[in-house]
């Protein structure tokens, strides 16, 4: 299987899946097949005959333990992984853009309120689907870590929350009051510590690791636990708004700028050696090329948080008195004019992006289509900001376009993705074959 194959799977879909396995060659039915059965396929030597019966029927039980977790909830709840909080991102950044567009209505907002309560809903059932697959197969969260890309997908469920949390600030907060901005403080807070966990946990783990990699074996996915600190600056730098006193919005504003220098400056390197993955091993196949909107995402998100928190400071560093008088307004001049180069560094990104797709006639639906809709809303949403704070009209237009693009994918993405879920072909967790690989040596070891 290449290295690119899980790249196509945010979510572990078995479309993706097929789709790498017919590219090299391999036939598709053999990943699905019990471990039990492995030593079966090839010649035809009878292998089996010569096995201990210990093993023989340890085999037999883990085959029907594999049949019986292959139906019904069992499935659903066992290849759950963690991309499918991608969903959220999507789906909130969509709430987001529509509560945030500069020619708005009061109509938009009560859609995006409505897509919001969708987003929360979909975030709690994600949420108790992922507690539910833990607490019944407990070694499946050890083997998912040690997964060199599914790991890297459990920094989608801090992005996830952060746009539930930045919606209850928006919406919530100026409708039911201080004990709702309190709430939206304490939830940012959580969502930060798990984000600083992932960016600062799961590198340490792929260079910690055993295993080794190459060059052509890396993938935007290294991108997603590092981002997540940015989205919760982003979040922290709406939070602040709205927050009852003037010094908790003040330690608000500054705890993000510690986490957007962490996602951005990091997420800087992993962009210098992706590039370099890129320049020397060309574009990755088509079944994975939607992952090249994936470094559209710190762009576009750390361009709306600097300038945002840009905003925050010229506001409430002189109601604290912090630094200089002029302290804020410095801070928000310069954050301006880094979100601009960044909108700029976010937009060759994009174009680069555009271009690879349109390379590739014909791109098979995966669930991996959700990795385009969040970044592409951030940079929309970073546009949104850069007009409302110039003003320019040239960039309202711009991030009415980049909006209603997003909202357009975002309708396709889902219907694809409810069709996928009625045929049940979404339900697919790379990371499971390392556990019947696991297993299986266990019991061999056990039978010798």
């Amino acid at each position: 299987m290449p290295p690119y194959c899980d790249e196509a799977c945010p979510s572990g879909t078995a479309n993706s899946t097929h789709t790498s396995q017919e590219d090299t060659g391999v036939d598709s039915g053999d990943s699905v097949l019990p471990e039990g059965n492995e030593d079966r396929r090839g010649d035809g030597s009878g292998e089996d005959s010569g096995r201990d019966p210990e093993s023989q029927l340890a085999d037999g039980e883990e085959y029907e333990e594999l049949a019986k977790n292959d139906m019904g909830w069992r499935k659903i709840v066992r290849n759950f992984t963690p991309s499918w909080f991608t969903v959220n991102m999507g789906t909130g950044i969509v709430s987001i853009l529509l509560f945030n567009l500069p020619y708005n209505g009061i109509w938009l907002y009560w859609i995006s309120v409505g897509i919001f309560g969708l987003n929360t809903v979909l975030f709690t059932i994600f949420l108790t689907i992922s507690i539910l697959r833990y607490a019944i197969w407990p070694e499946i969260w050890h083997v998912m870590l040690q997964h060199p890309v599914q790991s890297l997908f459990v920094g989608t469920f801090p992005m996830g929350f952060s746009t539930v949390v930045s919606m209850i600030a928006l919406v919530c907060s100026p409708a039911w009051g201080s004990w709702v901005q309190i709430v939206a403080w304490a939830l940012w807070i959580v969502d930060s510590v798990i984000s600083v966990i992932c960016a600062v946990g799961f590198p340490f783990m792929l260079m910690a690791s055993g295993r080794q990699s190459d060059l052509p074996s890396m993938t935007a996915a290294w991108l997603l636990p590092v981002i997540s600190t940015i989205v919760a600056a982003s979040t922290g730098a709406v939070v602040a708004d709205y927050l009852p006193t003037p010094q908790l919005s003040l330690w608000t504003i500054i705890a993000s700028y510690l986490l957007w220098g962490l996602g951005m400056l990091f997420s800087m390197i992993i962009l210098a050696v992706y590039f370099e993955r890129l320049a020397l091993h060309k574009l990755p196949p088509k079944s994975v090329i939607v992952s090249t909107c994936i470094p559209i995402g710190p762009m576009g998100q750390g361009g709306f948080v600097i300038l945002k928190l840009g905003v925050g400071a010229r506001k409430f560093f002189p109601l604290n008195n912090t630094l200089d008088p002029a302290a804020g307004g410095v801070f928000y001049s310069v954050g301006f004019m880094i979100a601009l180069m960044l909108w700029g560094f976010g937009f060759m990104w994009m174009l680069s992006a555009i271009i690879s797709i349109a390379k590739c006639k014909r791109i098979p639906f995966t669930m991996g289509w959700w990795a385009s809709i969040f970044p592409l809303g951030v940079y929309a949403n970073c546009t949104i900001l850069m007009a409302a704070e110039m003003p320019s009209q040239f960039f309202k237009v711009v991030s009415t376009i980049l909006s209603l693009c997003v909202l357009i994918l975002w309708i396709i993405v889902s219907a694809g993705t409810i069709r996928e879920v009625i045929t049940g072909k979404v339900f697919f967790a790379p990371c499971l074959s390392d556990l019947r690989v696991r297993r299986k040596k266990k019991s061999r070891i056990k039978a010798s």
